[in-house]
């Protein structure tokens, strides 16, 4: 039956999971880790498993999965690499047996969302934090991404996947094959992280730090191996590295390849001048915001923590050199608003996007334009590109979407007891794959004041935010059911 195609792509997928746990593992070996065993544990039960899929499910790898079978393939593979990525953590025991916050630990890991319930980080060997943050880095481009990418003979090699896991409106072609696509958005990801890693080791940081954080940085996920973030490495030339990373991360990807390819029109491209404005606006006014309060009337590091925090929740990557939360209201109003507006599409970047807020803001002009004019024809445009009326509907519908289960979550969280500014913010930071967010769930807390419902609810919403709501969304119609009753 055609439906048990999905099985054995999901059975591939835990195979390679698997393998990627091999590389935190050597290390803990290397180190004599007392975490070893439970790494063993995890990668022979994941390849167990993958591999009966594999084997059982085989008979039909040749049969051709339809659109609504793509989409389930992608959520119930970010899910299931949550529920086998946890193990590490489960086996280990960081939290005492309790599988639902090691499940919560690993979505918000392959997500790049950096929450975390995680109280003292730095207890853990250094084996598991490594396969923390690398969790991050695998789904920064995306797990299917990087399937499509090295595996397309296996059946990773449709575009449906490849559009309904890559962020942003259009997920566009960069050469006609898909899979050499996926290949180059891969092949910059790992030279854009390299190169964080040999900048950081020269600001002075071991190896060791330098990769994690590179890990972290380059897919905007925000966990670090220290319970104070990136204040704990006391190193203001690596948070400016840092800064500057995090602000390539949330770049449109193709961007950079068509600068390799020595296309330099791409300065043009109107999202990147709105995000670069949104972001230089934002880091001006919470400088002045907090000049004198929080930063002591010292001018550069008012400047320094602005720009960071800043690039940080714009870019959703969620680090942090300071509390925020701490912060004046206006700053701290100012970065939950950030939080809704993500970095550009294409990018490792969480949230509703800039070219989103762009094109409804213009949808919205041109409706006021049409009240006066109704006979005038208009279109929208970004730069000299006009925008179809598809893909408007599209982001419109979207946009409604977010904010429905932004509110829908959030009245949920309260009726779980939370007071309103905790409940929002981290509904906020979780659907918009940011992290930490204000009040109970602030950059100097935890996760652990959400109920365990709520524990359930926000790993959910991750998935949603890294997904973009629909291909989530589609698992839930009729025609998606259906897929488990037919041939």
């Amino acid at each position: 039956m055609r439906r048990f195609r999905i099985f054995y792509l999901i059975g591939i997928m835990l195979m390679f999971l698997a393998l990627t746990m091999l590389f935190s593992a050597l290390w803990s070996f290397a180190e004599q880790g007392p975490d070893r065993i439970a790494f063993l544990q995890a990668i022979l039960l994941t390849a167990a498993v993958g591999f009966i899929l594999y084997l059982f499910f085989s008979p039909s790898r040749g049969k051709e999965l339809s659109i609504v079978e793509n989409f389930t393939l992608v959520s119930l593979a970010w899910f299931i690499a949550g529920v086998f990525g946890a193990l590490p953590y489960h086996f280990y025991g960081v939290f005492e047996g309790n599988y639902l916050h090691a499940f919560f630990e690993s979505i918000s890991g392959i997500t790049t969302t950096g929450a975390t319930l995680i109280e003292d980080i730095e207890v853990l060997p250094r084996g598991l934090l490594l396969w923390r943050s690398f969790t991050q880095w695998l789904g920064g481009m995306g797990i299917i991404v990087l399937f499509i990418a090295i595996l397309p003979k296996f059946g990773f090699r449709s575009m449906t996947m490849f559009k309904a896991e890559l962020p942003g409106p259009v997920a566009e072609r960069i050469v006609p094959r898909v899979a050499a696509t996926a290949r180059h958005l891969w092949l910059i990801y790992v030279g854009l992280s390299f190169m964080q890693i040999i900048l950081l080791m020269f600001c002075g940081l071991n190896f060791y730090d330098s990769l994690s954080h590179a890990l972290t940085t380059m897919p905007t996920g925000g966990f670090s191996p220290y319970n104070a973030s990136i204040a704990a490495l006391n190193n203001p030339m690596a948070e400016i590295v840092i800064i500057f990373f995090m602000l390539f991360a949330g770049i449109n990807f193709v961007i950079y390849f068509r600068i390799i390819q020595g296309d330099f029109k791409v300065f043009k491209n109107p999202e990147l001048r709105f995000y670069l404005a949104v972001i230089i606006a934002a880091i001006t006014l919470v400088t002045f915001n907090t000049f004198e309060h929080a930063a002591g009337g010292d001018f550069s590091l008012a400047l320094r923590q602005s720009a960071f925090q800043v690039v940080s929740i714009t870019t959703t990557t969620g680090y942090a050199t300071t509390d925020f939360d701490s912060w004046h209201n206006f700053s701290r109003l100012l970065l939950l608003m950030l939080m809704f507006f993500g970095a550009c599409g294409s990018s490792t970047g969480g949230s509703i996007k800039q070219v989103r807020w762009m094109l409804m803001a213009k949808f919205a002009f041109r409706e006021i334009h049409r009240v006066i004019h109704p006979s005038a024809v208009s279109s929208v445009k970004l730069g000299k590109q006009s925008i179809g009326e598809e893909v408007l509907l599209t982001t419109m519908g979207f946009g409604f979407l977010y904010l429905l289960i932004t509110a829908l979550s959030t009245l949920a969280l309260a009726f779980m007891g939370l007071d309103t500014e905790t409940a929002f913010s981290a509904v906020a930071a979780t659907i918009g794959n940011v992290g930490p967010g204000l009040g109970g769930v602030g950059p100097a807390e935890t996760y652990q004041v959400i109920p365990p419902a709520g524990q359930f609810l926000l790993p959910v919403l991750m998935v949603i935010g890294r997904l973009e709501i629909f291909t989530v969304l589609v698992i839930f119609l009729p025609e998606s059911r259906r897929i488990w009753r037919t041939a």
